[in-house]
């Protein structure tokens, strides 16, 4: 309902702002905050210290954002193609063709992911695929996590484009190929990018199957931050945390100028 009274207004922006700090700020800047921290023993830190940044960087934490970057565009780019493949397939079937099938995609999600990577640890750790102690694992149980997403955003996508473009370009003698590659894909790159976007970002988070399943030398950053945290190296835990945050956050801004760009504004 629109508030109209500017009394109302400032209470409703009080509200946002007190709900925002409280369950967003907050919590990011406790995190911030512990990355920095020397000694905390009161209700702030008594000093700051960049040290753990330091520690982390020079540990195991490089190899840890290379296993996460790796996985994560690896996993998001299979989704990408899996998903915008499945939606433009579904497009041109039946109602109810359409909707059991993409049902299916969605499957993955409403199981826990610690109950996918079970079921791949289990289901891989025998021949004729006999994928455990494996990259490949981690990055299969990374998909399987994000490609009802890639699918959903892509879906939704083609629910909103206009078939005249598509109908012009064939009354124009332009073959499906061709249709596919210079209309439709370039007028679903919004669409797409905003796919990968996410589909990257739940991957750099992704925890509770990628515990179950990775080998060694293979440690995500999401697994560094738990093995940290699970010692008692809150400080450096919350180190890794906020460079999981920036590697993240740049790369979904990154991704937006890119959408921006291509849509002109």
């Amino acid at each position: 309902m629109l508030v109209w009274s500017r009394s109302g207004r400032l209470v409703l922006w009080l509200l946002f702002a007190l709900i925002f700090g409280v369950l967003f700020l907050a919590p990011l800047a406790v995190i911030l905050l512990s990355s920095l921290a020397g000694q905390w023993n009161g209700v702030l830190p008594s000093s700051l210290t960049t040290e753990h940044y330091s520690d982390v960087l020079h540990g195991a934490a490089g190899d840890a954002v290379k296993a996460s970057l790796l996985t994560g565009f690896a996993a998001s780019a299979l989704a990408l193609v899996s998903g915008t493949w499945a939606a433009l397939s579904l497009r041109v079937q039946g109602h109810a063709q359409r909707r059991l099938l993409g049902l299916l995609f969605f499957i993955p999600s409403a199981v826990p992911s610690v109950s996918v990577g079970l079921g791949l640890l289990v289901a891989f750790s025998h021949p004729p695929l006999l994928l455990n102690g494996t990259i490949a694992i981690v990055m299969i149980a990374h998909f399987v996590l994000i490609s009802a997403f890639t699918f959903g955003n892509v879906s939704a996508g083609l629910a909103r484009l206009s078939p005249d473009f598509e109908q012009v370009a064939s009354s124009l003698g332009a073959r499906p190929a061709y249709r596919l590659w210079h209309v439709t894909l370039p007028l679903l790159a919004p669409y797409l990018v905003a796919a990968f976007g996410l589909s990257f970002a739940l991957s750099m988070g992704e925890l509770g199957a990628t515990v179950m399943v990775y080998p060694p030398g293979w440690v995500t950053l999401p697994v560094s931050i738990f093995s940290l945290t699970d010692r008692g190296d809150i400080f450096a835990g919350a180190a890794l945390t906020m460079i999981l945050v920036m590697a993240t956050l740049a790369l979904l801004l990154g991704l937006e100028r890119i959408t921006a760009r291509a849509t002109g504004s």
